[in-house]
């Protein structure tokens, strides 16, 4: 059945990602992917029909030298691929002793299953991991993620559990860091939330970075979408958890990233976040969002 659709483990073994556990997903209907589990379960790479989507950093899959960056933008120098979590003390720019988009970012994970499923009525690829970030008194986070895909389908689903495992209440913040490169975007590319657009068309490049722009998400299940050079790619979530949605991009030459980031708190005018209610240890959030490839019509 392999010769249909497939997970393949392996390891990476050349330069800064050597030694990542990963995670090649193949669902015999157009989308491949990769998942490291070497760095937070995250999305590496992602191709519809042979053409790659995912916007790759020169610095490759790498993971921070671990308490580097404390404070600062330690994010940056490992930022790449399709999805890099945020979270979960704090999202964005460094503040009161946390780094750029919180201490959660290219942790690894424990793997605890992946597969191929046949026996059921949607048969389907998945993988299970966990990870932990903690510090003695300062609280900590156990994300729970699981990933599925059917088998000859177009989408995936990410299905997250964040819970408080310290001894006093704390927050649960997420920010989903999803990064889009060429083809996606290119002069014309256009990104709509639930019909309405918000940028574009896009010019082909810009001479600096964006200001990232902050969206209410409609109440309910919404549906971000980009419709840019030789695929359309949605995201759907619940506003349930996830309320907003941040945009940001850099599309100066040799740049070229697009990003799409639904994300639970708002943002304050200086950047920092907005005040957040703190959840009581033992209790968590739970987290979905389902990416869907398609066509250009």
């Amino acid at each position: 059945m392999r010769q249909i659709a497939s997970v393949k483990r392996f390891v990476l073994s050349d330069g800064p990602e050597a030694g990542i556990e990963t995670l090649a997903f193949s669902t015999g209907g157009g989308l491949d992917f990769w998942v490291t589990a070497g760095r937070g379960m995250d999305i590496a790479t992602l191709s519809w029909r042979g053409i790659q989507l995912a916007w790759q950093s020169p610095a490759g899959f790498r993971i921070p030298s671990a308490g580097a960056g404390a404070g600062d933008k330690a994010f940056n120098r490992a930022f790449g691929g399709f999805l890099n979590t945020c979270g979960f003390e704090h999202i964005r720019q460094p503040a009161d002793g946390h780094p750029l988009h919180g201490s959660a970012p290219f942790t690894p994970a424990r793997l605890n299953g992946y597969g191929e499923d046949w026996n059921t009525a949607e048969p389907l690829l998945y993988c299970e991991g966990e990870f932990v970030v903690w510090t003695l008194g300062g609280g900590g986070h156990r994300l729970h993620r699981r990933i599925e895909t059917p088998i000859g389908g177009s989408t995936l689903r990410i299905v997250d559990t964040v819970e408080v495992i310290g001894p006093d209440p704390a927050p649960i913040m997420a920010l989903y860091h999803f990064n889009l490169g060429y083809p996606l975007h290119r002069e014309g590319t256009e990104i709509s939330l639930d019909g309405v657009v918000l940028t574009g068309p896009l010019p082909r490049h810009e001479p600096a970075p964006a200001q990232s722009t902050l969206h209410v998400a409609p109440p309910g299940r919404v549906v971000c979408r980009v419709d840019g050079g030789g695929a359309t790619v949605a995201f759907r979530w619940s506003t349930d958890t996830l309320p907003w949605l941040q945009l940001w991009r850099d599309l100066r030459p040799r740049c070229g990233v697009l990003s799409i980031e639904p994300c639970s708190i708002a943002r304050s005018e200086d950047g920092r976040n907005e005040p957040v209610s703190f959840t009581e240890p033992g209790q968590s959030l739970r987290f979905e969002i389902e990416v869907i490839l398609a066509d250009v019509a």
